[in-house]
């Protein structure tokens, strides 16, 4: 049976969190031997965003540090940005922590991604406590990761769980880099971290809002919908920001879809929209408010769906118009998971199945590509690296270009 790992090894480090301690920090960051592992804890189902309220860190011949930025990122940026911007990195899921160690200012030089070494060589699960099992035989205390990591004071269990999210981290990646070096994977987990890296580089701040790109607002189609949409989206996009509070604590996304797909006649029937956060009894006044200034504004400055340019028909377009085409898409499907499972990579590792269909789909009916060099060229234009094109390229050619 795993060992729980109950608590770090060297005790459970303070929680820094105003500027002198930021810079005593740093230096002693600076001092440490090889990367750095690195985490956040982030509060985004109950603040507005998802910036990191936590930072934790950890370097061999300096142990674990606990960073609070809130309050003093500036400093925070001031301090730590020269020590670990361009350094090397060890990562868990770093695409869900990047972000918002972007907007702290810092940049990895190079990633090492524990999450998806695991992936690559072939975990059947690859959270972190399960990858930790698994190689070290070791059982972490967790919990605690839906959390609101806003609250102050944090609990010191909570601190404990923090910590030890970089406890093994850098023997981990380790253990995985031998791993995947065993199996001839390294070389392709390297694109893959470098390719991570990359497209989060230029990453400054939080990206800009935008009621269109709400989830579920693309499947409404009617103008007094989509205005009814608008309205719901600004009035608790200026809430959200102004409590900073997340907005699925205001009006959930499905909600708000559900609302303008039917605009109610009265409060009482917005108040009966499943999911309504009925709280307060003036509620449903306060959004059916909303819903008849929306339906009562100029018709004339009422949104219209935007035209849609689909590249790719739907699956049931293709599969009942394109017949021929759709076979030859499905046949390397089944090649590529065959491969997947040779391998043991995930299928979608492989080849993200967006771009799978597009180049079927431009090698056939979509007639954009005609030679086997074109369809390497438009591999590589959708993000395809060079590990994926070396493995894929043989199955699309014999299906496509005999």
């Amino acid at each position: 049976m795993a060992t729980l790992l109950s608590t770090p090894r060297d005790g459970v480090p303070p929680l820094l969190h105003i500027p002198e301690q930021f810079r005593e920090a740093a230096a002693a960051l600076a001092s440490g031997q090889g990367p750095v592992a690195v985490d956040t804890e982030r509060a985004s189902g109950f603040r507005y965003d998802d910036r990191a309220f936590l930072v934790q860190l950890r370097r061999r011949g300096v142990g674990t540090l606990l960073i609070d930025p809130e309050g003093y990122r500036e400093e925070f940026t001031a301090a730590f940005a020269p020590v670990l911007g361009g350094h090397d990195w060890v990562i868990h899921a770093a695409a869900s922590d990047l972000p918002s160690l972007a907007w702290l200012g810092l940049h990895p030089g190079r990633i090492f991604d524990t999450e998806l070494a695991g992936r690559l060589a072939g975990f059947d699960h690859v959270n972190l406590a399960a990858m930790i099992g698994t190689v070290f035989d070791l059982r972490l205390e967790k919990g605690h990761g839906a959390e609101d990591w806003s609250k102050r004071p944090l609990p010191a269990d909570w601190l404990i769980y923090a910590a030890l999210d970089v406890e093994l981290l850098l023997e981990l990646a380790e253990a995985m880099a031998e791993l995947l070096d065993a199996q001839g994977k390294l070389e392709w987990a390297e694109e893959e971290f470098e390719y991570i890296r990359a497209i989060h580089a230029d990453i400054t701040g939080p990206p800009e809002p935008s009621w269109r790109s709400t989830k579920g607002v693309a499947t409404l189609h009617r103008p007094e919908q989509l205005v009814v949409a608008r309205e719901l989206w600004m009035i608790r996009e200026a809430i959200a920001v102004d409590e900073d509070r997340a907005v699925s604590r205001i009006l959930p996304n499905k909600v708000l879809v559900e609302i303008a797909r039917r605009p109610p006649g009265s409060a009482r029937e917005l108040g009966r929209v499943r999911g309504f956060p009925a709280r307060r009894k003036s509620a449903a006044t306060f959004w059916y408010e909303a819903v008849e200034r929306a339906l009562e504004s100029d018709p004339a400055t009422w949104p219209t769906r935007p035209r849609m340019e689909r590249v790719l028909p739907s699956r049931q377009t293709w599969a009942n118009s394109y017949p021929a085409s759709y076979d030859l898409l499905q046949r390397v499907r089944e090649s590529i998971e065959e491969l997947a499972a040779e391998i043991e990579v995930p299928t979608e590792n492989i080849l993200r199945p967006a771009t799978l269909r597009t180049a079927v789909w431009a090698a056939t009916d979509g007639g954009q590509i005609r030679t086997s060099d074109e369809l390497t060229d438009l591999l590589r234009d959708h993000g395809a690296r060079d590990w994926q094109i070396e493995l894929t390229y043989p199955l699309f050619t014999d299906v496509l270009f005999r």
